[in-house]
C-alpha cells in the first residue's frame, strides 16, 4: 500500500522525478488510482501488467521515492503512431503542481514515443479537470484537439456510465516544428 505524503509546503516545492514502472510498482499504482476517485479501479493485477508490459510507455512521478502520479498508456496495436493514453492519477497532496501536463510531456518525449503523431484519450463530459488537462496540453503544444462521443452510454456500458468521448490531439504539426 502506498504511503501518504505529508501536505505541507515542504511537500509542494519537493522535487518531483519521473521514471519508467517496474513491476514492483504495481500495488502503489492501484492504491494511488483507488485514492483518486472518481477514476475507474482495475484490478491489482491489470495495474501490474500496466507496469510491467506497458513500463515504456507509462511514467510514474514520485517526491521522496513516494508515487504521487501515474499515466497509463499504450501505442495503439494497429496504430503505432497513436499513443492512447488509459488514465491519469496524480494524489491529492502534488496537486497544483501541473503535475498531470508534467507526466505527458516526459511521456511524449521517451524514444518509445518518438512516432508518435496523435495522442488520443476518452473523457466524460463532466470530466472538468481532465478536459483542462488535455486541453492545456494541446493549447500548449500549439496543436489541434477534437472529440466526438465514441463509447455510448447505452450502446457500450448499458446505461451504467456516461459516455466517453474519444480526445484526439493531432501532433505531427508540432512535432515537425520541434525536429
Amino acid at each position: 500500500m502506498a504511503e501518504t505524503i505529508d501536505a505541507t509546503p515542504l511537500a509542494r516545492t519537493a522535487p518531483i522525478t519521473f521514471r519508467m514502472p517496474t513491476d514492483a510498482d504495481g500495488p502503489e499504482v492501484w492504491a494511488l488510482i483507488r485514492a483518486c476517485k472518481p477514476l475507474d479501479e482495475n484490478s491489482l493485477y491489470c495495474n501490474l501488467i500496466q507496469c510491467d508490459h506497458f513500463r515504456d510507455t507509462c511514467i510514474l512521478a514520485e517526491i521522496d521515492g513516494q508515487v504521487v502520479g501515474w499515466i497509463s498508456a499504450y501505442l495503439v496495436p494497429s496504430d503505432p503512431e497513436t499513443l492512447f493514453v488509459w488514465q491519469v492519477a496524480v494524489s491529492d497532496r502534488a496537486r497544483g503542481r501541473g503535475l498531470g501536463r508534467k507526466m505527458l510531456f516526459e511521456l511524449l518525449d521517451r524514444e518509445a514515443c518518438a512516432g508518435v503523431m496523435r495522442l488520443k484519450t476518452t473523457i466524460t463530459p463532466d470530466n472538468a479537470a481532465s478536459w483542462g488537462l488535455f486541453r492545456g496540453l494541446a493549447r500548449r503544444l500549439g496543436a489541434r484537439l477534437t472529440d466526438e462521443p465514441h463509447y455510448k452510454r447505452e450502446d457500450h456500458f448499458e446505461g451504467r456510465h456516461a459516455t466517453e468521448h474519444m480526445v484526439t490531439i493531432r501532433l505531427a504539426e508540432t512535432l515537425r516544428l520541434a525536429a
